[in-house]
């Protein structure tokens, strides 16, 4: 982080960045880390914008973007900080998601092979011997009226149309 940039922060934004140093990060829970993650891209967007509208009004005033560019670097470099920070941020909020999710489907894994679970347990064998397997019902047609349907009854009426004619005008 430059220094100079540092010094024209004030005590509130340091302290947020502050949360943000890798040791700070390790300490926070997930839902801590969601709710750093959103303030510190508030901030970010804040000062992204702000460098924009002034670069925008300092492009009317100087006639290019290259030459409106350096004018604010600034706002610019504490934009770039929070960008820093966010991804920091970022990056830690990620690993902790991985990190409950993970303990999330142990659990849950626990839990359905658990003895006390009223659900059966899937064999992997055939199942009790002696026992007939049988495939579960199904309608026969759900909606038996739908276009495709009526094209190929139709199609087999006149392929059964077609071959008793041929057999009818046989010598």
């Amino acid at each position: 982080m430059d220094k100079a940039i540092l010094r024209t922060l004030n005590e509130p934004t340091l302290l947020l960045l502050a949360e943000t140093r890798p040791t700070a990060l390790r300490t926070l829970d997930e839902d801590a880390l969601c709710d750093l993650h959103t303030r510190i891209r508030q901030q970010r967007n804040k000062h992204t914008k702000l460098y924009r509208r002034k670069s925008s009004a300092q492009v009317a005033r100087s006639g290019s973007r290259g030459v409106a560019r350096p004018k604010h670097p600034r706002t610019a470099a504490k934009a770039e900080l929070y960008e820093d920070a966010l991804a920091r941020v970022s990056a830690a909020l990620a690993k902790a998601a991985r990190g409950s999710a993970v303990q999330l489907r142990a659990e849950r894994l626990r839990e359905a092979h658990a003895p006390s679970n009223p659900l059966p347990q899937r064999s992997g064998g055939r199942g009790a011997p002696g026992a007939r397997f049988s495939p579960p019902k199904q309608p026969a047609h759900r909606n038996p009226r739908t276009p495709i349907t009526r094209k190929r009854h139709a199609a087999t009426r006149a392929a059964g149309a077609r071959r008793q004619a041929r057999r009818d005008n046989r010598p």
